[in-house]
Parts: C-alpha cells; sequence; structure tokens
C-alpha cells in the first residue's frame, strides 16, 4: 500500500478514535447531570449482564470477580471505539455514520428495557449521537487529501494552516473528552444527594458492633471475624448502585396476601429492630474462596410483615424486586421461620453503603444470596415457585439455595513458606460455615495422613462462621494440608468436588506450602 495512504488511514482513524470516546464522555457527563439511571454505556453492559448465559456468567465473576463491572465498561467503550475508528478509514463517511446511528439505536434499546419510566434518559444519548455526527466530518476535512500530489520528499501534503487546524480542533477534543470522563465521576446531583441523605442519616436502636470475646484466633493472616464494608464482596448485576433517598424509598408487599401493605422509610424505622451477626456467601464463590463476608446487621425482621399482610394458603415463595428490577425468589418458610431474616438498614453499625443495598436490603441467613439478598429492594410479592421465577434460576442456578457446608484454609496461602514457632510448630488456620446449621467441628489432614480435630474459636451464632486453629511439627520442605468441616446436624462437608454452579460449589480446600529450615 502506498505508505501516503497508509498515514492517511491512519490519521482518520485516529479521528475516528477521537470521535467516538468524546461523544461517549459527553453523553455519560448529561446522563449524570440529568438522571441517576444508567449512561448509554452503562445501560448496554446492563443489558449484557442481564441476558449473559448463566454458565458464562459464573464463569466471569469466578475469574474476575470485583472487576467483571469495571471490564465490561471498558469492554463495551473499546468495541464502540474500534467500530468508529475501523469505518471512519473509508473512503466514504456513510458506513461510519451509519453505525453510529445503529450503535445509538442499540444504546437506545438498552435504556428503554431499563427499569422505570424512560423520562429524560434518551437525552443523553442523542447528545453523544450529534457530537459523533458533527465532529467525525469536521476532523476528517482537516486532514490532506492523499490524492493530491506529493510532497518533493514525498509524504502528504499538508499546508501549515490545515495541519494547525486539525492539531488545535484534535487537542481540544482531547483535552473535553479528559474532562468529561473525570467529570461524569463527580457530576449528578441525585448521587450526590443521597450520599448527603446518607450521612445526615439517625437511625434509633442501630448499636455499633462488639466483637465477641473468644471468636478470633489472632493468627496473623488470617481475616478478621468482622468483614469491614469496604472489604466485604460485592456481587450484583448493577453496573451503576442505584441511588435511592430515603425519603422517596417505599416497599410494597402484595400478592397472594389477604391485605397489601405499603412501607415508607419512617414507617419500617418505627417498628422494632433486629441486630445479629450473619455470614453472607455468594454461591459463585469457589473452594477457598474469598466471596464471603460477616457482618453486625440491623433491621427490621420479616416474619411479622408477612404474617400482618396474610400469606395466603398455597403460597411458597415470595419474589424481591429490586429498584433495578433485579428479582429472587425466596422460600416463605424461611422468611417466616425463627431465623432473623431482615429488611436490613444498617451493617457494621451504620447505614448501609449505597453499594450494598442503602437504603433497604434483604438478609436471609442460610441461603445464598442470589435467591435472598435483594439489594436496593422495592417489592415483596408473595407466589409459588410454579408461578414465578428469579433472575438467575432461568439461567441454569437452582431454586431454592440453601448455602452447603464448607471450610476453607485461610493460613498457609497457596504457594507460602511457614516458619516454624519457637516451640518447633507451624500453626495453620482457617474458617468454616454452615449458615442456621453451625459448626461442630473442623478436621484437617497433612500430607494425606488422617483427619485430626482442629482447635475452634467461639462461636456466638449459627448463622455466621467460626475460625479454626491447628498447631503441627513439621519437617522442613514441601507440605499438604485439606481441610473438612462437621455440621451441627452431624453432616460432614464432602470430598467431592463440583463447580458453583447451580448450586454452590463443594470440595475440600487444600493449599501447598513449605517450611522452612
Amino acid at each position: 500500500m502506498d505508505r501516503r495512504v497508509q498515514r492517511h488511514r491512519w490519521l482518520r482513524a485516529g479521528a475516528g478514535a477521537l470521535t467516538a470516546l468524546l461523544g461517549l464522555a459527553l453523553a455519560q457527563v448529561v446522563s449524570r447531570l440529568i438522571s441517576t439511571k444508567d449512561s448509554p454505556v452503562e445501560a448496554v453492559g446492563t443489558f449484557i449482564i442481564r441476558h449473559a448465559p448463566g454458565p458464562l456468567a459464573e464463569r466471569a465473576i469466578r475469574a474476575v470477580g470485583h472487576a467483571d463491572k469495571p471490564l465490561l465498561v471498558t469492554g463495551v467503550v473499546v468495541v464502540v471505539t474500534v467500530v468508529i475508528a475501523a469505518l471512519a478509514t473509508l473512503r466514504t463517511l456513510v458506513w461510519a455514520m451509519t453505525a453510529m446511528v445503529v450503535l445509538a439505536a442499540v444504546g437506545l434499546a438498552a435504556i428503554a428495557v431499563q427499569p422505570g419510566p424512560l423520562g429524560a434518559r434518551p437525552l443523553s444519548l442523542a447528545v453523544g449521537l450529534v457530537v459523533w455526527l458533527v465532529v467525525l466530518p469536521h476532523l476528517i476535512v482537516l486532514l490532506p487529501d492523499p490524492d493530491d500530489p506529493p510532497a518533493p520528499d514525498g509524504q502528504v501534503r499538508w499546508d501549515a494552516s490545515s495541519r494547525r487546524s486539525f492539531l488545535v480542533r484534535g487537542g481540544l477534543g482531547v483535552g473535553v473528552t479528559v474532562v468529561a470522563a473525570v467529570a461524569s465521576r463527580y457530576v449528578g446531583q441525585g448521587r450526590r444527594r443521597v450520599e448527603q441523605a446518607r450521612a445526615a442519616l439517625r437511625l434509633p436502636g442501630v448499636t455499633q458492633p462488639v466483637v465477641p470475646a473468644g471468636v478470633e484466633q489472632h493468627v496473623a493472616g488470617q481475616p478478621p471475624w468482622l468483614t469491614p464494608a469496604g472489604d466485604f464482596y460485592r456481587i450484583d448485576t448493577a453496573l451503576l448502585p442505584p441511588s435511592l433517598d430515603p425519603s422517596g424509598w417505599r416497599l410494597r408487599i402484595h400478592g397472594m396476601v389477604e391485605r397489601e401493605i405499603e412501607l415508607t422509610f419512617d414507617d419500617l424505622l418505627a417498628r422494632t429492630l433486629t441486630e445479629d451477626w450473619m455470614t453472607l456467601c455468594c454461591v459463585s464463590n469457589d473452594v477457598g474462596g474469598g466471596l464471603i463476608g460477616n457482618a453486625w446487621w440491623s433491621g427490621v425482621r420479616i416474619a411479622p410483615l408477612l404474617a400482618e399482610a396474610g400469606v395466603k394458603a398455597g403460597a411458597d415463595g415470595v419474589l424481591q424486586t429490586s429498584s433495578d428490577g433485579w428479582t429472587c425468589l425466596t422460600p416463605v418458610e424461611a422468611l417466616t421461620d425463627e431465623r432473623n431474616a431482615l429488611l436490613a438498614v444498617a451493617m457494621n453499625g451504620e447505614p448501609l453503603p449505597i453499594e450494598h443495598g442503602f437504603p433497604v436490603r434483604v438478609i436471609v441467613p442460610g441461603l445464598y444470596g442470589y435467591v435472598s439478598g435483594t439489594k436496593w429492594v422495592v417489592d415483596l410479592k408473595v407466589t409459588t415457585f410454579e408461578a414465578d421465577q428469579g433472575y438467575w434460576t432461568p439461567l441454569g442456578w437452582s431454586a431454592q439455595g440453601p448455602i452447603k457446608i464448607a471450610s476453607r484454609v485461610d493460613v498457609p496461602a497457596q504457594g507460602a513458606t511457614l516458619r516454624p514457632a519457637a516451640d518447633g510448630r507451624c500453626v495453620l488456620a482457617g474458617t468454616a460455615w454452615h449458615q442456621h446449621t453451625g459448626i461442630s467441628a473442623v478436621q484437617v489432614s497433612v500430607d494425606g495422613g488422617a483427619w485430626t480435630a482442629a482447635t475452634l474459636a467461639a462461636d456466638p451464632t449459627i448463622d455466621s462462621w467460626v475460625q479454626w486453629r491447628y498447631a503441627a511439627r513439621l519437617a522442613a520442605g514441601s507440605h499438604q494440608v485439606r481441610v473438612r468441616a462437621v455440621g451441627a446436624d452431624g453432616e460432614v462437608q464432602t470430598g467431592v468436588v463440583a463447580a458453583p454452579a447451580p448450586d454452590g460449589a463443594s470440595g475440600w480446600h487444600t493449599v501447598s506450602f513449605e517450611v522452612s529450615g
């Protein structure tokens, strides 16, 4: 290919990429100015999440964990940028312009299927499309024409005025893109208003967590018994966490009930508050994984609310719905028995973080979050498992979701080197859980030897995890430890390895490590 033509195509590709990024950035800013709903990029990302095949979604969670959402947003931006940049290299801009309209239509469709009224949300998309359609031709026209006679040195002719104009306009475009991308994180009255409301909120009856005596083994490297909110795992389908002002929050309880109930946030706080330690675990947590955390939750028990509504005979499920449209179906029994299934308003003594469901979320001990833990909850529909199903069930997950008994080795980490203590022993430590059943014993096996009982820390509630500790004299060199738990009901954790889908992972956690000489 002629070098002049090749250079011209690269310049056009650069102009297309800059145009794409500028339009996306300005659309992001506008979306923050007018709404707390998804921008076009986030709407497309949310649509992908909601319609991804179950196994694919599960593999993504296991592979990248908390990074899934940033990676998805980045992927959408990259795809859009590459498409526009590639089509901008063609001789005519018709194909690039057509692609812009098609991409905008995809974004509009993704926005339209989001929960709630459409309102002014398409405005951000319109701004982005106009920027695309206007900016690209203006940049392309400034580029030198490769068909012009070459300069004496063989390069494309590009007079000083055109070059200066292109650089100025391109530089301005880059500057606006960067400023818009940064500003989009801070613009948005809705999010700031909710953050201010959360900071000013006072929750009567909510107490600060006091870690019970004896629950921690104090082994270096072992995670704390109380998981700080900032370290608590977050797995949900919301690219942009909904920002709900408590003053406008409503919860509707309806369906197969004698009487419908609608609660405001103040109505909820006026009821009896319950507090408890509870461990939450994601169904996508692999053997030995970190998608689990333990916190001090404060809220109102759901059982009395359902009793007040009057659950009709035949109802066996409650369809929970989040403000962003996510759903899960929870067994009525789990919400009405003696366990503390809560409409939680606080986590570790503070109002729920926005990312963890502020102002109200559901907590149900003993069930994986995909069938129980709705964040930003706004609707409880009493129904049946025959009539309804939650978000994850059609994607291949089981309908009921009871948490499996499990345990893990926290110390040592895989491949780590242990140094024996002064008494010559190596300390191994970890965590076990079987929410709403409890743990009666933890057993370890070193280098394939017999199962030996570990020392358990205190366990103040069957709904939280428990730490274990085991000290052994080990020779210098390579070793392997595996762990299994025994439930309070006598169930022994199985060694049969199973992937998380469809009902949670199973298998003994095994760690290989070295002991120094």
